[in-house]
């Protein structure tokens, strides 16, 4: 038995509450070490005649990576307390017990003693994760403004460039508005889109306001705060809520606070509003990427024109949370999306959302985090977060056949297994962004690949996002390739892959629950090139099918686990004796 891979943390993901009644329990072991995991437990106050009443319960194996498998069971301790341990048995009959004081023999006088077990004292609903329901059901879309249509050319930059006219360069105006995604908001239903996530609209320079001047005013060439209360209202009328972006670990360097600092250096009254170590304050000088630093101040990343906020000042935190609660409070968003959030103190990110939530009580709080997120996602700061690893793991197999099927079911089962299951029931998954190369570019024009890696996403736990222009096959390359116009032309559009995405929502929407609370179980075709998954809740279950070779294949459809009763869940198709799945395509099948 590897003792030394055998591991539980209570109050974390392998402990926590699910709901106020309700704990699951976790044990992390070697892979294929472990024959029987039982959990021991009941309430610590329980004793009859001097012996603790303690319950047995044998464990389920839910996920296994390369490295480790994983044990799980759902218990509801009737006083809300729980006292537990595990018993753990390998292959050759070695058997021990583990608790919060480690290993010890199996014995009953071991087995009596409960100062050797691991303790969750209590459980409080207010120290439970809790996200809005409504994020477990929302299909996003995420727009970047200056790019998906221009509705008034009056409100346009004087150089603007015509719409579509050249791949964008970082500098380049194409006119985007509030005005045209009003104008559009009749795509994103026909789509199938119920959410909304936009990049910032508020004052700034640059096309893509990351650089905000004024975080109290839509930018001019965006509209103005009329024009953005009736895109939300027409939003919401439509059933679509709305996300918006807030930049609030730096800000432009054009900013009235900024430039005072400029002028006034350490009389300026906004001296601590910054991170400056020395004055005067040289703008615009940073240092270069072999870490030559000139510079006096903190900046996001090297962007000089991007001075880090100091959020940690009080001055600094009351005019953010104004921000924040005036958006919410004035025109009823939805969700912020908190750009950079991991470079901004923990302390802040939990007064923004008390602050949030007692305007809203149901508002999405997402981070843009590209990590591992634990600290974040503790149900005092984010609902979720930007889900960058699960976006990666999808890429690295389906579009760039860097990993294996046997990696991309380790990569996935890890994720899962790093949050409680209530968290990843509302995470941010993506498969592309204005940050990153466009899924298509990245599959070097292959849609094949593209629609498998999509419906891989669509299938799993998680809140999907699809990046404007998606829906049309639209490609483009790493920043500002990303940012391309969006095309309206109906002869520059890929209208097969606008069906195909429909059909993939609707079918987001059709099995929602299932998709969203459902065991997720891996069957073992990795060695034909196949990866293959069930989503099963109660009597409803999915099977997905995923071919990985450059031929079809064709499989008695009972080495699945349906028969000939079956049906395409994705086509209405009743699916024959034998399952045929197309080369480097995929089957869903209603089983």
């Amino acid at each position: 038995m590897e003792k030394a891979a055998i591991y539980h943390q209570p109050a974390s993901s392998f402990a926590y509450s699910y709901d106020a009644k309700t704990l699951h329990i976790r044990l992390r072991a070697k892979r294929g070490d472990l024959k029987k995991v039982t959990l021991i437990a009941a309430d610590p106050y329980l004793y009859q005649e001097d012996r603790w009443q303690k319950e047995s319960y044998e464990m389920e194996k839910i996920a296994t990576t390369e490295q480790h498998d994983y044990y799980f069971y759902q218990i509801t301790p009737p006083k809300r307390r729980l006292q537990y341990g595990f018993i753990v048995e390998d292959h050759q009959q070695e058997t021990a017990f583990y608790g919060g004081r480690g290993f010890f023999d199996a014995t009953e006088e071991n087995l009596a003693t409960a100062d050797y077990y691991f303790k969750f004292p209590f459980i409080h609903a207010v120290d439970t994760f809790q996200a809005p329901e409504w994020a477990k059901e929302t299909i996003w879309y995420q727009i970047f403004p200056e790019r998906f249509a221009n509705g008034d050319p009056s409100r346009s930059p004087k150089n603007v460039l015509a719409w579509g006219s050249k791949d964008p360069d970082v500098d380049d105006f194409f006119g985007g508005d509030l005005e045209g995604i009003i104008a559009h908001l009749d795509h994103l239903v026909e789509l199938g889109i119920n959410g909304i996530y936009l990049t910032p609209i508020f004052e700034a320079p640059t096309n893509h306001k990351y650089d905000t001047l004024d975080y109290f005013q839509i930018d001019p060439h965006f509209g103005d705060k009329e024009t953005f209360r009736r895109f939300v209202d027409a939003a919401h009328e439509k059933g679509i809520r709305v996300m918006l972006d807030a930049v609030f670990n730096h800000i432009g360097d054009k900013s009235k606070e900024w430039q005072d600092v400029l002028v006034n250096e350490e009389q300026s009254k906004y001296r601590d509003w910054f991170h400056i170590d020395s004055f005067p304050v040289r703008s615009g000088e940073n240092g270069n990427f072999e870490g030559t630093q000139t510079l006096s101040y903190d900046t996001f990343a090297f962007t000089t024109h991007m001075p880090k906020l100091n959020t940690a000042s009080p001055e600094v935190q009351k005019y953010l949370l104004d921000i924040a609660t005036y958006w919410v409070r004035e025109f009823d968003i939805d969700g912020w999306r908190l750009d950079v959030a991991n470079e901004v103190d923990h302390a802040f990110w939990k007064k923004f959302r008390q602050a949030v939530l007692a305007e809203k009580d149901d508002v999405y709080i997402l981070g843009e985090i590209w990590h591992d997120s634990w600290p974040w996602l503790l149900g005092d700061e984010f609902d979720a977060v930007m889900n960058y690893p699960f976006t990666q793991t999808i890429i690295e197999h389906f579009i760039e056949e860097r990993i294996s099927a046997t990696q991309l079911i380790s990569g996935i089962n890890e994720q899962f297994m790093r949050y409680p299951a209530q968290v990843s029931q509302v995470m941010f998954n993506m498969l592309d962004s204005h940050d990153t190369a466009r899924v298509l570019t990245r599959a070097g024009g292959d849609k094949n690949r593209v629609k498998q890696a999509l419906a891989f996403m669509f299938a799993h736990t998680g809140s999907p996002c699809i990046y404007y222009g998606t829906e049309f096959g639209m490609d483009g390359g790493n920043d500002p390739g990303c940012r391309k116009c969006m095309v309206w032309d109906e002869s520059e559009q890929d209208l097969e892959m606008f069906t195909f995405m429909q059909k993939l929502i609707q079918f987001r929407k059709k099995y929602q629950s299932l998709l969203t609370y459902g065991d997720l179980i891996w069957q073992d075709w990795t060695s034909e090139q196949l990866v293959v998954f069930e989503r099963k809740l109660g009597d409803e279950k999915l099977v997905f099918i995923f071919n990985d070779r450059d031929q079809e294949v064709k499989k008695d459809a009972a080495a699945f686990g349906f028969d000939a009763t079956a049906t395409d869940a994705l086509n209405a198709e009743q699916i024959d004796t034998f399952v045929k799945i197309p080369a480097r395509s995929f089957r869903i099948v209603n089983a």
